[in-house]
C-alpha cells in the first residue's frame, strides 16, 4: 500500500532505499574528491544518504530517525560508500558524476519525504515542506561537512525548485487519490530530468531584482 492507495509493490521503501544508496554514493564521491580517509568517506556517505531522512523524521515526529535506527538504511549507505571507495571514476570527472547522483537522490527523496509526511498525518503544505527538506537535506549536510558552500544556496542553481515542484506534485496526487507506482515513478523521473536538464543547459533561478524603484 502506498499513500492510501493499494498497489502490488510497496514502492515507498524501495524508493527510499534507492535514494539512500544514490545519495551515499554522492557523499562518498565528494569525500574521495577531497581526499578523505576511509572513515571520512563512510561518514560523508551516511550524511548524504541519510541526512535528509533524519531531518524529515525529526520534523514529523518519527522517532527514532531511520538514519540511526534502521540497519537496512545504514548498511545501504555503507554499501554506497564501499562501491565508490573501490570503483570511483577518475577524480577530474568526479564533480559531474556527483551532480548526477545528487539529482537522483534529490528526486527520490523529495517524493518519498512528501509521502511519509502525509502518512504521518501532516497537512498538504507541511508535507511539501518536509519533502523539500528531505530532498535537499542530505546534499546540504554533505557540502557542509566537505567544506563546500551548499549547492542549494549558491550559483542560483535550480536545486530546491525541482524538489518543490516534485513535492507539490506528489501532494496533489495524494489529495486526488491518484498515487500509484506509475505516477510516483513519473514524478521522480520528472524531478530528475529537470535537475539534470538545468545542469546540462545551465538554467538558473532568478537572482535579485535589479530594476529601479520609483
Amino acid at each position: 500500500m502506498i499513500c492510501g492507495v493499494d498497489t502490488d509493490i510497496p514502492l515507498e521503501p524501495i524508493l527510499e532505499l534507492i535514494g539512500v544508496f544514490v545519495g551515499a554514493m554522492s557523499g562518498a564521491l565528494a569525500a574521495v574528491r577531497k581526499q578523505f580517509d576511509v572513515f571520512g568517506i563512510i561518514v560523508l556517505a551516511w550524511a548524504a544518504g541519510l541526512g535528509g531522512g533524519m531531518l524529515r523524521d525529526v520534523l514529523i515526529g518519527a522517532v527514532p530517525p531511520v538514519g540511526i535506527s534502521n540497519w537496512r538504511f545504514i548498511m545501504t549507505a555503507v554499501l554506497g560508500a564501499t562501491v565508490i571507495y573501490f570503483f570511483h571514476p577518475r577524480l577530474e570527472r568526479a564533480r559531474r558524476f556527483i551532480e548526477v547522483l545528487d539529482a537522483g537522490a534529490l528526486a527520490l527523496f523529495s517524493v518519498v519525504g512528501t509521502i511519509k509526511g502525509l502518512e504521518y498525518g501532516t497537512t498538504l503544505t507541511a508535507a511539501v515542506v518536509v519533502g523539500v527538506m528531505t530532498g535537499v537535506g542530505g546534499g546540504v549536510l554533505r557540502d557542509l561537512l566537505s567544506g563546500e558552500v551548499p549547492v542549494v544556496l549558491h550559483h542560483r542553481q535550480l536545486y530546491a525548485i525541482p524538489a518543490l515542484l516534485g513535492s507539490t506534485a506528489t501532494a496533489v496526487l495524494w489529495w486526488q487519490e491518484a498515487i500509484t507506482t506509475a505516477t510516483s515513478v513519473a514524478v521522480v523521473a520528472a524531478v530528475f530530468a529537470l535537475r539534470v536538464g538545468a545542469l546540462r543547459y545551465q538554467l538558473k533561478a532568478p537572482g535579485p531584482w535589479r530594476g529601479t524603484v520609483r
